[in-house]
């Protein structure tokens, strides 16, 4: 499995999957690792990070042994990353044309009128305007800047896009606009979706297969579909938790040896769970209830 480390601590640990062309999403709390894992995927762990596994291939090129140059040809053209904050992303001293112009000429030669035709057509895609072009990230709204990031991703074509929390700076509204356009994209392209969230019903909707993360560790795998019922919502916790022995966001405080127990009754009351510790410093890391695993929100 692919496992990062640092000096001090292996913040990926195991974590093993495929991405055929569905849309895959990588769940969890804050610091499980999910956007380290999609780093390491996209070649931009930073040093001291050293990044290992047995096999880890990106549309069957071992990335383990590729070269800056070979890096270079393959990020940005066959597999490309939405970033969270287009504030950061995006450089703030060129317009919007100037960068997606940019992102053409680094990975294809075209004319000045072709590579000018495909940056309008990038830009309609993701339902902005022309007059857009001539803007400076600064000048653009949150949507509007998201919107722009995901036209610089799709900009070659990319056969794997990864969406590291694209939603997370904005309201309800556009969150949900923003993934039914990268759905309506993924679909339109035939290409392959990595999206990193821990926003559940959005997962829910707009994803095909979910991998939960917990503290570096791939700890479950379910169909999209089954999270509203492996989820409850807020006001059903008391009720539905117990009721279903497969809920999956159990905010349990299980942090010393000393309420094992606990846990043990609690899935005794969920239908006879099987609960499996794991011992950290003396604490409980983990707890596996029902063949899914408790974790943190």
């Amino acid at each position: 499995g692919l496992a990062v480390d640092y000096h001090t601590a292996r913040v990926v640990d195991n974590v093993s999957f495929t991405l055929g062309n569905e849309r895959l999403a990588l769940v969890g709390e804050s610091g499980s690792g999910k956007s380290m894992t999609a780093r390491a995927l996209m070649g931009l762990v930073r040093k001291p990070g050293v990044v290992s596994a047995e096999r880890l291939e990106v549309l069957g090129r071992d990335v383990l042994t590729l070269s800056a140059r070979g890096w270079r040809a393959l990020r940005g053209n066959d597999i490309a990353m939405v970033l969270q904050d287009p504030r950061y992303a995006l450089n703030p001293v060129q317009s919007i044309q100037t960068q997606l112009e940019e992102a053409l000429t680094l990975h294809q030669r075209l004319s000045r009128r072709a590579r000018a035709e495909a940056v309008k057509d990038a830009i309609a895609a993701v339902g902005l305007d022309l007059p857009v072009l001539s803007r400076y990230p600064g000048e653009l709204s949150g949507g509007m800047g998201q919107r722009v990031m995901i036209a610089l991703a799709l900009l070659n074509n990319p056969k794997v896009l990864i969406a590291d929390e694209p939603t997370s700076a904005l309201d309800a509204r556009l969150r949900n606009q923003i993934l039914e356009l990268l759905v309506e994209q993924s679909a339109q392209r035939q290409m392959a979706m990595l999206l990193i969230s821990h926003d559940l019903p959005l997962v829910a909707a707009h994803c095909d297969r979910v991998l939960v993360m917990y503290q570096g560790r791939q700890v479950d795998e379910m169909p999209a579909r089954a999270l509203p019922s492996a989820a409850p919502r807020r006001s059903e916790e008391h009720t539905s938790e117990l009721q279903s022995p497969r809920s999956l966001v159990c905010r349990l405080l299980l942090e010393k040896k000393k309420l094992f127990g606990l846990a043990q009754a609690f899935c005794g009351a969920a239908g006879g769970g099987v609960v499996v510790g794991v011992e950290v410093h003396g604490g409980l890391q983990w707890v596996a209830m029902c063949s899914l695993y408790v974790f943190f929100f």
